[in-house]
C-alpha cells in the first residue's frame, strides 16, 4: 500500500509553528514505520536538516519542498494545485492530510486529521485569514474523506456536530507524552533553576500566548493569589507569542505584576522536561483544546496540574489534577493556592499524574492510525 502523507506543517523554527501540530506530526511520522506491515510511506514536508533526519526511516520516502511553506498562501497553493498531480504520478493508494484540508482536485481515497475546530467554535479568537481558509475548506474536506481522525473524543463530537460527518467515519486517536518527559533529578533541577534565574517555587504555563489559551484569566488569578499574601513564588508564562498576545502584556502592566511574571519565550523541546520538573504547579486554563499535550507532558514529569474543565482537557487529566471553570479567575486562584500550600496534595497528584501519563503511548497512536489506513483500503 502506498500511503502519501501531507506534512507541510512540519517546522523546526523557534516559534509557535514548532509547537502543537508540529510536535504531533514529528511523533506520528517517527512511529509509523515501527508498526509492522507492508505499508510504504511517501511524506511531503518542507526542506530542513531536521526533517530530512526525521524522515530517513525504513519504508519511508520523503519529498522535501524548498518553497517557503511557512507562508500560508504558498503552502495552500501548493497543496491545492501541485499535490494532486504528485499523488497521481506516485500512484498513491491513499492520502493522509495531516492537518484539516485535502486537495479539492484529489479524487482518490483520503484520511484527514483534525486537531480541533476552534475556528468554528470560537471564531472571534482566531486570525481572520486562517479562520476563513479553515472554515471554508475543512468541512468539505472532512465530508469527502473516507475517514476523519481526531485527537480526542471531544474533538470527534465537534466534527460530527459542526461538519456533518457520519459518526462511523470519525475515529478518535489520542496522543501521548514521549519517554523524555519524566521527573528530572534534584541536582539537574537545581542547576536548571540557577541557569534560568528561577526561584525555588513558581507556577508554570507553557503554550502559545494567544486568546484561546486564556492566559489573561491565569494572570488575573495570579494577581488575586498575590493580593492574599501568597507571594513567595512567581508566574512563568513560557512559550512563543501568537496572534493577539498584546493584551496579556497590557494586563500585567495594569495589575502591577511586571516583577512577578517571567516570559522565557519559545522553549526548545530538549528543555521542556526541565521546565516542567522545576515548576511547583503547572497551570493550563485553556478555553478549548483538541487534546492539551502540555498537560500530559507536565503530568509525566510529576508536576501537579491545574486545568480548565473545558473541551478535551478532562479526558487528559482524569482524576489526576484539579479542574476549574475557565472563566472563573477566583476558582483558579483558589486551586493554585491549594496546591501551593498543601505539600501532601502536590505529592498525591504528582504520583497520580505520572501513572495516568503512562497509559498514553505514541506507538499506540501510530498503530491505531495504521489500522484506519487498512480499514479504508480494505486490507
Amino acid at each position: 500500500m502506498r500511503i502519501a502523507l501531507n506534512a507541510q506543517l512540519l517546522s523546526s523554527a523557534a516559534s509557535y509553528r514548532a509547537a502543537g501540530i508540529n510536535r504531533v506530526l514529528q511523533h506520528v511520522l517517527a512511529e509509523l514505520p515501527n508498526v509492522a506491515g507492508d505499508e510504504q510511506y511517501l511524506v511531503y514536508a518542507p526542506y530542513s536538516d531536521a526533517n530530512r533526519r526525521l524522515l530517513a526511516r525504513p519504508r519511508m520516502r520523503s519529498r522535501l519542498n524548498r518553497l517557503p511553506m511557512n507562508r500560508p498562501p504558498v503552502r495552500i497553493a501548493w497543496e491545492q494545485s501541485v499535490l494532486p498531480l504528485e499523488l497521481v504520478r506516485e500512484r498513491a493508494d491513499l492520502l493522509h492530510a495531516l492537518a484539516f484540508v485535502s486537495p479539492l482536485a484529489w479524487r482518490g481515497k483520503s484520511v484527514v486529521t483534525v486537531y480541533d475546530l476552534s475556528f468554528l467554535r470560537f471564531p472571534e479568537v482566531y486570525n481572520r485569514s486562517n479562520r476563513l481558509y479553515l472554515g471554508t475548506f475543512t468541512p468539505p474536506s472532512l465530508r469527502r474523506a473516507e475517514r476523519v481522525i481526531t485527537i480526542s473524543e471531544d474533538a470527534r463530537r465537534d466534527v460530527i456536530e459542526l461538519c456533518g460527518v457520519a459518526p462511523e467515519r470519525v475515529t478518535a486517536i489520542l496522543l501521548a507524552a514521549d519517554a523524555r518527559f519524566a521527573p528530572a533529578g534534584a541536582a539537574d533541577v537545581e542547576a536548571f533553576r540557577r541557569r534560568q534565574g528561577l526561584p525555588e517555587r513558581f507556577v508554570l504555563y507553557q503554550g502559545t500566548l494567544q486568546p484561546r489559551k486564556n492566559v489573561e484569566t491565569l494572570v488575573r488569578a495570579y494577581a488575586l493569589l498575590r493580593s492574599q499574601g501568597n507571594d513567595d513564588h512567581i508566574l512563568v508564562l513560557a512559550g512563543p507569542r501568537g496572534w493577539q498576545h498584546e493584551p496579556i502584556f497590557d494586563l500585567i502592566r495594569q495589575l502591577g505584576l511586571e516583577g512577578a511574571v517571567m516570559f522565557p519565550g519559545f522553549v526548545p523541546d530538549d528543555d521542556l522536561p526541565l521546565w516542567y520538573s522545576s515548576a511547583t504547579v503547572f497551570a493550563f486554563p485553556s478555553r478549548y483544546e483538541g487534546f492539551g499535550l502540555p498537560l500530559l507532558e507536565a503530568m509525566a514529569c510529576g508536576t501537579p496540574v491545574v486545568s480548565s474543565n473545558a473541551s478535551s482537557l478532562p479526558e487528559v487529566v482524569g482524576d489526576a489534577g484539579l479542574l476549574v471553570d475557565p472563566s472563573d479567575a477566583e476558582g483558579l486562584s483558589g486551586s493554585l493556592r491549594r496546591l501551593l500550600d498543601d505539600e501532601a496534595l502536590r505529592s498525591s497528584l504528582s504520583a497520580a499524574g505520572r501513572a495516568r501519563a503512562q497509559t498514553f503511548s505514541w506507538r499506540r497512536t501510530a498503530s491505531e492510525t495504521v489500522q484506519v489506513y487498512r480499514e479504508v483500503l480494505g486490507s
